[in-house]
């Protein structure tokens, strides 16, 4: 075959082909019409191409009908390809895409009629006018086809592309929509099964399309084919009863179910195809179908409705009333007996409040049948019966029956009577969000009555419990609707102090703020009496305070805004706030007035100022009076103190407990002090210290005993003059006073100026016995944690010893040694954590190291005499010991245990321990203590430099040089290092020690004057300072 010849066969095989996929045996294979109607031409074409082709060959064929051929051929593969989707795809694709098929078969078939005109001119042999009339006929009808999507089609169309958007619809509008999608797919609508199947095969088609619009469809379709699947909930059949037996029909008729919503109609309505629907569902429709500017039709029946008329089907209606009210008359008469019976089922008791919901919700008229049965009663004995197991999900269903039925106003004065604001708030921390959901809803519904207002804000929990609710954003619903609720009970005068209590004080403080006088005072009062929390004080302060200081100058609001503001200044953080609206002024105005009648008043305006200036702060350069003084200025204090002896029990409490802070604040102390002194206030407040009331007592010790920081040889006169000098040691003896009473006395007595013959009548070996007993009972019993009160009494105790420490004759060294008081001051360098006992317990080892090194200069080497009244009997009826070693220390035997040497009593190590202490008062205390181990002139310095070294202390002390600054400090640290260096062994290790040079050096260029003589001699020593001989070192070091 020749080329020529091949390329003309092509076209003709092309439209075989095609028309062998296009026609069909039975047009009626194709389900839709458009489809059927071009498989009629493609038939008729068939026959022509077929006519054509025997009358000659396709390579004799003129190149005009090859042409036209190849034309015929090119448009009926793309026919092909459409009908391909007629015949294979689903039904639903077919609708989703019929105006792209319809409309591409149009334009083929159009194409293909042209080229048949063409065809038909081409040929003009007499032989084939036959052939020549049947293609112009032809091209003449396709010409003329006119491929049309119809109305349900075009109906089915335009509402799933709609659905394609994503548009929410409602029940009814979906059961229409699958009612028209049935009668376009020609399935019977209530055969779910062929419909599931379709929806099926439509995934099926569209499953790798990327089309978000389809996959809407896709999406929409299967959840109506799903909901129309879905049995009718019809309310009757959840009973659990025999219908028979109860002489009620149960199950509708099925007339009565609306064929939109499958529900039983309320409002049948008849339309003009004679179809009857619910209205509202009914309605729905019609709003879609104009939404989609269609026009409305009869779902059921897919007429097009001239006429949007909507009869009541008044027969029908009351068929379906008598049948609501017979099923309605035996629900009541079933929940009666369920809830009745104790026997009944959880079960049965959900199913039947489930029934009485629906009742009461789709049928309100009936709510008076449920009233009039006594339910309401039953449901809230349910609910206060905690015997029946009453879980959260029954729980939550009565509350929502009784939320209903809340809707008749008879129902609803039987719950209020019977308490369901109890039961309500009681669900309010139901373990399920529904129970809480619907007790809150109750309540505000109930809440737009006063009374029930005023009724549920006197119920314990209640209004925690909303308020906790209405702060809880995770759940924005409940958080809502408990906000109304408040919102509500705060409109109310009598509910301010309820909901203040529960941490509302929004109501309270706009009628503190913008309120009348009268109004103000009330709140006042209200503050006053309230049990705030810290938070709530702050809050109340902050927006109140003001307001508060003016009521002040009100002699109606004056009690209640003092009481207000004593409860606000009991939180410290306060202070600041009250400072800053200007309430001292106000409070020394009322404190220090010539008004007998004031004694109240008096008494608030100073606990106030004593809870204000309770801690350091905002206070101490706040003015307090008109003149500007301060608080710690000679007039206030001279008032405080002529007051002190005038006042009420309770103002003496609060000017004792003012003028201690006072007296202790760091800005303040010394000049309040000094007032004190001069203006004879020392024998008002010891007169306090006997006082009847323990509180009055503790106050006036704790002032005593910052007084005796500064005022100890007053305060020691002034007990002397008043023979209150062994009352001290007596309180300190008194197992009943307070821990604070007994600890302030001992400090007292511990800062006191006293003579040898008041410590030795005070601290006799007795007292002396009892104190080493307390403070070894100490350690013992608090395993590692001091109390307060327990630092406060060692820091006294240790200070009484203190005054028998600096005695060295005979008797008081004998107390010393019996009691082994430097192993008590070591242990409490050992066991104890406050700064201020151990400067305390150093400063001890410092007076016994030197009573011991005084000892010793003096000739007198027996460090050790006999302990106790039977040692005597020891050394006469046993062999003598072994004599003591030399103590490189003393260079003179000392026993293990002396109690006059640092190093026999292992105290070395804990001074050198603390030299690293936090707080440099210790640290000058310890380096005091280690310098008595250095004396100036001492034969075995050598020796006991060697045995320092070997301890560590050489290194500490140098070591605490280095880091230490100018001050008190860095001068005993270079007594130290200057009183090591006297030994040669020492100077060629520490030469070599660049840190120290550089620190010497330092302390040379910026040291006090001492330090830096000091530093020059250190240097010279370690050969870092040329032209000072050793002979002039030493005289140096001789004048020092």
């Amino acid at each position: 075959m020749t080329s020529s010849s091949s390329q003309a066969a092509v076209p003709v095989d092309a439209i075989n082909r095609a028309l062998s996929d296009i026609v069909v045996a039975d047009d009626h294979q194709y389900a839709w019409e458009n489809a059927r109607r071009f498989s009629g031409y493609a038939k008729r074409l068939q026959l022509l191409v077929n006519q054509i082709l025997r009358s000659s060959p396709p390579e004799k064929l003129p190149a005009s009908v090859q042409t036209a051929l190849k034309g015929i051929s090119g448009d009926l593969t793309q026919v092909s390809g459409t009908l391909a989707a007629y015949k294979r795809k689903s039904k639903i694709f077919v609708l989703i895409k019929s105006r792209e098929l319809c409309a591409s078969l149009q334009e083929r078939t159009l194409a293909i009629g042209a080229w048949l005109a063409l065809l038909a001119s081409a040929v003009q042999d007499d032989d084939v006018s036959d052939l020549q009339k049947k293609m112009a006929d032809l091209s003449r009808d396709m010409k003329q086809a006119q491929f049309r999507v119809t109305e349900n089609e075009e109906r089915v169309y335009s509402t799933l592309q709609k659905e394609g958007q994503g548009r929410q619809s409602s029940k009814a509008v979906q059961s229409a929509m699958v009612l028209d999608l049935a009668r376009a797919l020609g399935i019977d609508s209530n055969n779910y099964m062929a419909l599931s199947n379709q929806v099926k095969l439509l995934r099926n088609d569209i499953g790798n399309s990327t089309s978000v619009s389809d996959r809407r469809i896709l999406i929409t379709l299967e959840r109506i084919i799903d909901n129309w699947a879905t049995k009718p909930d019809i309310l009757t059949q959840k009973l659990d009863f025999d219908s028979e037996e109860e002489g009620a029909q149960i199950l509708p008729f099925k007339n009565f179910l609306c064929p939109l919503t499958k529900e039983v109609m309320k409002d049948p309505v008849v339309l003009e195809s004679a179809q009857t629907y619910e209205r509202t569902a009914i309605n729905y429709w019609f709003e879609r179908c104009l939404e989609d500017g269609r026009e409305p039709t009869c779902p059921l029946t897919g007429m097009v409705l001239k006429s949007l008329e909507l009869k009541p089907n008044i027969g029908l209606a009351g068929s379906i009333d008598e049948w609501v009210n017979r099923n309605i008359e035996v629900q009541i008469k079933r929940a009666v007996e369920c809830l009745s019976e104790d026997s009944s089922s959880v079960d049965s008791i959900e199913r039947v409040l489930d029934n009485l919901y629906r009742v009461s919700e789709e049928h309100p008229m009936s709510r008076y049948r449920v009233r009039n049965a006594g339910i309401i009663f039953l449901i809230l004995k349910l609910l206060k019966n905690s015997s029946k197991g009453v879980g959260s999900l029954l729980r939550s269903k009565a509350l929502m029956v009784l939320f209903s039925m809340a809707q008749d106003h008879e129902s609803k004065i039987i719950m209020l009577d019977e308490g369901i604001t109890r039961s309500a708030i009681h669900s309010l921390i139901g373990s399920s969000e529904k129970e809480r959901e619907f007790a809150v809803r109750l309540l505000l519904y109930f809440s737009n009555e006063e009374d029930f207002c005023i009724k549920m804000a006197s119920e314990k929990g209640a209004l925690v419990l909303l308020s906790s609710m209405a702060d809880n954003l995770e759940n924005p619903s409940l958080s809502h609707l408990a906000e109304e609720v408040l919102k509500r009970m705060e409109k109310l005068e009598q509910n301010v102090d309820h909901l203040a209590v529960a941490g509302r004080f929004e109501p309270l403080l706009k009628r503190l703020r913008e309120g009348p006088d009268d109004v103000k005072i009330q709140m006042a009062y209200v503050v006053g009496r309230m049990t705030l929390t810290n938070t709530g004080k702050e809050q109340i302060a902050c927006q109140g305070a003001k307001t508060f200081v003016e009521l002040l100058s009100k002699p109606d609001g004056k009690a209640a805004s003092l009481q207000a503001l004593y409860n606000l200044s009991c939180f410290d953080d306060n202070a600041t706030i009250l400072i800053d609206s200007a309430v001292l002024p106000a409070l020394t105005d009322i404190l220090f007035e010539n008004n007998v009648l004031s004694i109240e008043s008096k008494a608030l305006a100073a606990g106030i100022i004593a809870n204000i200036v309770k801690n350091p702060g905002h206070w101490e350069l706040a003015s307090v009076d008109k003149e500007g003084h301060k608080l710690q200025s000679e007039s206030i204090v001279t008032n405080l103190l002529g007051l002190l002896s005038l006042a009420s029990p309770q103002c003496q409490l609060s000017i004792l407990q003012i003028l201690y802070r006072i007296a202790s604040s760091p800005q303040a102390s010394e000049s309040v002090t000094d007032l004190i002194r001069s203006g004879d206030g020392i024998k008002t407040i010891i007169a306090f210290l006997e006082h009847p009331e323990v509180e009055h007592r503790i106050a006036a010790f704790r002032l005593t005993r910052v007084l005796s920081e500064r005022l100890g040889d007053d305060i020691a006169n002034a007990l002397r003059t008043s023979d209150k000098l062994v009352m001290l040691e007596d309180k300190i003896l008194d197992n009943q006073s307070k821990d604070g009473e007994r600890s302030d006395a001992a400090c007292i007595l511990a800062n006191l100026s006293l003579s040898g013959n008041e410590v030795k009548a005070i601290v006799g070996t007795s007292f002396v016995r009892w104190t080493v007993s307390t403070l070894k009972d100490q350690h013992g019993s608090t395993n590692g944690r001091t109390s307060r009160s327990n630092f406060g009494m060692a820091e006294g105790l240790l200070g009484i010893l203190l005054h028998l420490c600096r005695s060295s004759d005979p008797q008081s060294v004998g107390i010393i040694k019996e009691h082994c008081l430097m192993t008590i001051f070591r242990d409490q360098l050992v066991f104890t954590s406050k700064a201020k006992v151990k400067r305390l317990a150093a400063l001890g080892l410092r007076y016994l190291s030197e009573c011991g090194m005084s000892l010793v200069a003096a000739g007198d080497s027996d460090l050790n005499p006999p302990q106790g009244f039977c040692s005597s009997f020891f050394f006469m009826c046993s062999r003598p010991p072994p004599a003591p070693s030399l103590c490189p220390i003393h260079a003179t035997p000392c026993e293990e245990g002396s109690q006059l040497c640092l190093l026999k009593t292992n105290s070395i190590k804990p001074l050198i321990d603390i030299l690293s202490d936090k707080d440099t008062t210790v640290q000058v205390a310890a380096l005091e203590a280690l310098s008595t181990l250095l004396l100036e002139k001492s034969t075995g310095l050598q020796l006991a430099v060697v045995e320092l070294e070997h301890l560590g202390m050489v290194d500490a002390v140098v070591d605490l040089f280095i880091e230490a600054r100018p001050g008190e400090l860095q001068d005993k640290a270079i007594v130290m290092v200057n009183k090591m260096l006297r030994v040669e062994s020492l100077v060629n290790r520490l030469s070599l020690n660049q840190s120290l040079v550089r620190a010497l050096v330092d302390a040379f260029k910026y040291g006090s004057a001492i330090t830096k003589s000091y530093a020059q001699v250190a240097l010279t020593d370690l050969k870092q300072i040329s032209g000072i001989s050793t002979h002039a070192s030493s005289q140096n070091r001789g004048q020092r």
